[in-house]
């Protein structure tokens, strides 16, 4: 299949990844490969994610998010060790790109890998912040359950990556023994809560995810997300309720030498007739081991000679850019 005949976001599913013959896989490697090299965005299927986890989880998410501030203040991340929730002016992630934006209007629960407890062998770290609220009782145990989903997620979908590369089966996941990664809820809360947008504002600025994989199950809406490519400027994403989109971040393309773009994306603000309109994304940003050295693939694969970056010092002087609080 030429690339121009490929939609800028093609659809793929995992399932043909998972039980078809050689010439299936090849065939969605070589897709996989054509639209991260235009775009760095895939729309997957297939992926085995049954739709009443997220919908529990948003169900949940929304009791939390829906109280006074003053109920939510003691989970703040900022005191529990950067997981947690982060309110109204934490961010403003435009700022990555040297855009000097009003702050983002969502607010978020982040958690993320408790340090490994060696001596204790657990098979897999808790889950950080470490204090949950009671009410819902039920969100810790429904993102725990997602987290598990999303981290075997990301391994198939690195390994599919790997091939499209023509690269070993193993070429990222062998560098995910104990991966560093963040599943971030992040509410976009309507006007008639947040106020109107001021000039300028997004509910998420304009820019490029951190990590090797971004996994997103998002709703669509009038202030939604939208993607940016060098031949078409910013458009909708398509969505599909039965699709997760996948976008790839900053330390993948760098590992690929520029061959894959970094996906370029924003969340708009609600447009004035949208007063009501609330959203709600599950967002999982999955890295790899911490100290990882991540270094081009050699041309012809790789393009741009990078110099090589230790994988958790990268991505966390990224998120220093944006942080406001």
């Amino acid at each position: 299949m030429n690339a121009s005949t490929i939609p800028i976001i093609p659809t793929i599913d995992l399932s043909l990844w998972r039980s078809g013959d050689d010439q299936d896989r090849y065939r969605l490697a070589t897709l996989v490969d054509q639209a991260l090299e235009r775009a760095g965005f895939l729309l997957v299927t297939g992926h085995g994610v049954h739709p009443d986890l997220p919908a529990a989880i948003r169900t949940a998410a929304r009791v939390f998010f829906h109280q006074p501030a003053d109920r939510k203040q003691p989970f703040l991340a900022e005191a529990l060790g950067h997981c947690g929730w982060s309110g109204p002016g934490a961010v403003a992630t435009g700022r990555a790109e040297g855009l000097m934006t009003p702050p983002d209007l969502v607010e978020t629960w982040s958690t993320a890998p408790a340090p490994w407890d060696t001596a204790a062998g657990r098979p897999e770290p808790g889950l950080l912040p470490r204090s949950w609220p009671s009410q819902p009782p039920e969100l810790r145990s429904l993102v725990a359950q997602y987290a598990r989903a999303m981290r075997v997620l990301a391994g198939e979908l690195l390994e599919l990556l790997a091939v499209a590369l023509r690269q070993p089966l193993d070429f990222f996941t062998r560098h995910t023994t104990r991966p560093d990664w963040t599943l971030t809820l992040n509410w976009y809360p309507p006007i008639s809560a947040a106020g109107a947008p001021r000039p300028g504002q997004f509910r998420v600025g304009p820019h490029t995810d951190f990590g090797t994989v971004t996994v997103l199950d998002r709703q669509p809406g009038k202030g939604g997300l939208q993607i940016h490519t060098q031949d078409d400027g910013w458009q909708d994403a398509p969505y599909d309720p039965e699709a997760l989109t996948i976008n790839i971040g900053d330390l993948m393309a760098r590992w690929t030498g520029d061959r894959w773009r970094s996906g370029r994306h924003r969340v708009l603000a609600p447009p004035p007739d949208a007063t009501s309109e609330e959203l709600l994304s599950l967002v999982y940003f999955y890295d790899c081991d911490p100290d990882t050295l991540v270094a081009p693939i050699p041309a012809p694969i790789g393009r741009v000679p990078h110099p090589p970056v230790t994988a958790r010092a990268y991505v966390r002087s990224k998120v220093a850019e944006i942080a406001l609080t």
